[in-house]
């Protein structure tokens, strides 16, 4: 498992070809490429538990511990970054406001259990019913409804500094279009320490405290992270633990996404471990959310820089994960970003609770989704709105939020409609994709 084929001289990759996963680099070149690795998901990866209260250095601790698990049970034959997934941050605000921190872990735990029972049945019976129970106007309204519903989230921490906020907002922008490759990749994170500068100078200028740097500098360099235990003795962990399943949905489609990513780039075989990959993500989150940790997903920054530097080699992953643990180690690490003003959470949230929305409605354009149809207006318009207002329904101390109600609107909606309509003959069901008429993408010759 951890013998590597040296590609070619070990120092540069061929025009036209990339290397493997079971191949590398000289080492020194793998440190490097595995060092590049673990600042692409820092940007996003500590912006999770900075958002929903987790502790920083607890959150890297299970993301290196998860890339770990990861390439063990996916038999170092995929190269992914577990890091932390934003599809759980509008789950865990809502829990963690419901029932404490401890509920919000319990749901964690119960999305990655799930995922890996998904990627057993995968494994064995193959994908085509995920695809038959979530079909791509389900899928899509089911993760933008995730990334809407987090939107009054961001108004609350950018109006309590709006300049800080739309500088951070700017940034973010500004890098994402004028930088190509890697960097315009990471402009969140490039967003981030522009706002937090920004904020510096402020503090400077105006003599105002908007960050508070007495708890870095009691931080010790060196230290075990904060655990926190998963509670499922609570009575309404139950309802809470509703909040978090559409969330398992959203991990079903990153993972076979950064599968089938891989396997376009190096070899076809890669789609063979698609339930190893699962399984291995339902590991890594309920272990995550057992002491105290975001839950994980594979990472598309991550992906970004194998694209940019043609190494999948599981070896420069094996580097990342170890890194983040040894970073995970310094408590003064984890203060730092704590000291994040509100303005610049507020700033960077707009934009990439967006994005996580416009995610899902790429999958409607990706796919085709015809919205002349009744059946699939009402799925999407349905869901969204139901996530976007907030709605609630409570029974004593069982409470469904709006995440579980818009997901289940559209499964519902669905698959119930397109019965009713075929059985009568409405023509309002889902026809399927529509056909392709003449070249897609320019103007018809």
């Amino acid at each position: 498992m951890f013998q590597w084929k040296l590609h070619g001289n070990g120092r540069t990759v061929e025009a036209g070809s990339v290397v493997a996963p079971g191949e590398r680099l000289n080492w020194g070149a793998t440190v490097a490429i595995g060092l590049q690795h673990v600042i692409a998901m820092f940007g996003a990866t500590f912006l999770v538990p900075v958002l929903t209260g987790f502790p920083v250095s607890t959150t890297l601790l299970f993301s290196g511990l998860g890339t770990l698990l990861f390439l063990l049970v996916t038999r170092n034959r995929l190269p992914s970054y577990l890091g932390s997934s934003f599809a759980f941050i509008a789950p865990v605000t809502a829990a963690t406001a419901i029932d404490g921190t401890g509920s919000a872990l319990a749901g964690i735990v119960a999305v990655g259990i799930l995922l890996a029972l998904i990627g057993v049945v995968v494994q064995f019976a193959g994908l085509g019913w995920v695809d038959k129970v979530m079909p791509p106007v389900v899928a899509g309204a089911i993760v933008a409804l995730i990334g809407f519903n987090l939107a009054p989230v961001a108004w609350s921490n950018f109006q309590l500094q709006p300049l800080p906020g739309t500088i951070t907002l700017v940034a973010v922008i500004l890098f994402s279009v004028l930088f190509r490759g890697f960097l315009g990749r990471i402009s969140i994170f490039l967003g981030v320490i522009v706002g937090y500068v920004a904020t510096v100078l402020i503090q400077a200028s105006t003599g105002e405290t908007l960050i508070d740097f007495a708890p870095v500098e009691a931080a010790p360099w060196i230290g075990l992270p904060e655990f926190h235990l998963a509670d499922f003795t609570t009575p309404q962990t139950w309802s809470v633990i509703a909040m978090f399943l559409p969330v398992v949905l959203v991990l079903v489609a990153e993972n076979v996404g950064h599968v089938r990513g891989v396997a376009a780039m190096t070899d076809a075989t890669a789609n063979r471990s698609t339930g190893r990959a699962l399984i291995a993500d339902g590991v890594a989150t309920t272990l995550a959310g057992t002491f105290g940790g975001s839950g994980t997903t594979t990472y598309g920054e991550n992906i970004g820089v194998m694209a940019a530097t043609r190494v999948y080699s599981t070896a420069v992953y094996w580097v990342a994960g170890l890194a983040a643990i040894v970073l995970s180690l310094s408590p003064k690490v984890g203060a730092v970003f704590n000291t994040i003003p509100p303005g610049v959470l507020g700033g960077v949230t707009t934009a990439l609770y967006g994005l996580i929305g416009i995610i899902g409605i790429k999958i409607w354009v990706d796919n085709r989704v015809d919205f002349s149809r009744p059946v699939n207006q009402y799925t999407g318009a349905v869901a969204l709105v139901l996530a976007i207002a907030g709605f609630t329904m409570q029974w004593g101390d069982f409470q469904l939020g709006a995440i579980v109600l818009g997901a289940v609107a559209a499964l519902v909606i669905y698959h119930l409609g397109n019965a009713i309509a075929r059985a009568r003959k409405t023509g309002a069901d889902d026809g399927g994709p529509i056909p392709a008429v003449g070249p897609l993408g320019g103007d018809p010759s």
